[in-house]
């Protein structure tokens, strides 16, 4: 699993349900949900190769 920064908890998690995605201008990230709180967690990964 990948962690990413949760803003609610204020510390790094590991994701749960995470899933690559690309942003707008190619770059690709990682979008889950923080195991405590649920809230949104996203972690951007690098240029697509």
């Amino acid at each position: 699993m990948t962690e990413g920064r949760c803003m609610k908890c204020k510390k790094q998690v590991e994701m749960k349900d995470g899933k690559e995605i690309e942003m707008k201008g190619g770059r690709r990230a990682m979008q889950g949900c923080c195991p405590t709180c649920g809230t949104k967690v996203f972690r951007i990964l690098g240029k697509k190769k």
